[in-house]
């Protein structure tokens, strides 16, 4: 078996900034200061400065000249442009899932919704949490379709800056249930070999997905214009 790397410094600072950006413990649009990030993580500039390199490269930071580093804002425009990038790119891993999965993949995707079901929010109907990498069904759908190339785009390209839109506007929502019920149909299709099927689940399933998501995204910039006319 192949062993793993160790992290380094700035393997562990960028995960943790990626968990505060995407759950919004570090709110979009907000300065990033490297003084106060190095003080509060215990490290020097340089480890610091490599992690929010990596950051910007993934989009959740954008760096200005004479401005600074900041968390990307989220827009219903912005959105809407990558769920239209998201929405193919994600029924293709489907229909590639549904070709090249074993029965270990099936199991282990069933074992995982599961999981979901359990939680209480869930079984409520106020949400529908997913935490990041393995423990997310999406990005164990696309580890499925056995396709570096499209792995490497939705899994590293695309895949925080996705999260962030979905952790803050889409998991805690009415439609818990609904995508839940989704997300069953979806593997059933793969385990079915029927890649077509499984295909046209997943681009329905992203559409309803980017219309919540635009709604509220909607929604919660009509408050804060009443809010701040």
């Amino acid at each position: 078996m192949e062993t793993l790397p160790p992290l380094t410094i700035a393997d562990k600072v960028f995960a943790d900034l990626v968990r505060a950006i995407v759950e919004g413990q570090i709110p979009a649009g907000s300065k990033i200061s490297e003084p106060e990030l190095a003080k509060s993580h215990g490290i020097s500039r340089g480890p610091l400065r490599e992690a929010i390199a990596r950051l910007e490269a993934c989009g959740l930071v954008i760096r200005k000249p004479n401005v600074g580093a900041r968390v990307v804002m989220l827009s219903a425009q912005d959105m809407v442009e990558i769920s239209e990038v998201r929405e193919p790119l994600e029924g293709m891993a489907c229909r590639l899932a549904a070709e090249k999965s074993t029965p270990e993949d099936i199991r282990e995707l069933r074992a995982l919704l599961e999981q979901h079901q359990a939680q209480d929010a869930l079984q409520k109907g106020q949400g529908y949490f997913q935490k990041a990498g393995d423990l997310d069904f999406h990005y164990r759908i696309v580890q499925c379709c056995k396709n570096q190339k499209l792995i490497g785009l939705l899994c590293d390209d695309l895949y925080h800056l996705v999260r962030m839109y979905r952790y803050q506007y889409g998991m805690p929502s009415p439609r818990a249930q609904r995508a839940f019920g989704e997300h069953t149909l979806i593997i059933d299709a793969i385990e079915e070999g029927d890649g077509e099927l499984a295909e046209m689940l997943m681009r329905h399933h992203i559409r309803a997905s980017r219309k919540n998501i635009q709604a509220r995204l909607l929604q919660a910039a009509d408050q804060a214009q009443a809010i701040n006319p």
